[in-house]
């Protein structure tokens, strides 16, 4: 299958959720550029509160890139990205699973909260899933999303 995922995972506390840290969070980028000559793989990127929000990036092979990917009579099914048990808030209901054609791309987000085990401390993460459907250029991603789907829900 030749397809490209960028999974951009966004991980923040109580203490990023107002001020002058909230303005740091919500700044992080939901995009970033692809290496070159990406071709079915995943771009991994994580940004943490902890460490001021710096992306750390990695390239995988595409065997688990947290959403199922099939090709089906020419296109690419994108079925809705997994989701935590042991996050809030509870989701039910989910979207349909996209379909792309070649040279399409999506971005899919997802949020949770979750409650720590120690001090019931809580802390949210934020997923974004940007799949394009071929061999994708190293700016793929930083134009505006054709295709969106939003999960996102409110996390108190």
């Amino acid at each position: 299958m030749d397809a490209v995922v960028q999974r951009v995972l966004t991980s923040w506390t109580k203490k990023s959720r107002g001020g002058a840290e909230a303005t740091r969070r919500n700044a992080a980028p939901t995009a970033f550029l692809l290496p070159s000559g990406l071709s079915s793989a995943l771009h991994e990127v994580a940004m943490w509160e902890s460490e001021s929000f710096v992306p750390r990036m990695q390239v995988r092979d595409l065997l688990n890139p947290g959403t199922v990917l099939r090709e089906i009579d020419g296109l690419l099914r994108v079925d809705p990205p997994e989701v935590t048990m042991f996050g809030m808030p509870r989701r039910n209901r989910r979207p349909p699973a996209v379909r792309l054609a070649p040279g399409q791309w999506l971005q899919w987000q997802i949020n949770y909260r979750f409650v720590g085990s120690c001090g019931g401390e809580w802390s949210y993460r934020l997923e974004t899933f940007n799949i394009f459907y071929g061999s994708a250029e190293p700016g793929a991603f930083l134009g505006v999303p054709p295709r969106r789907v939003d999960e996102r829900r409110s996390l108190r």
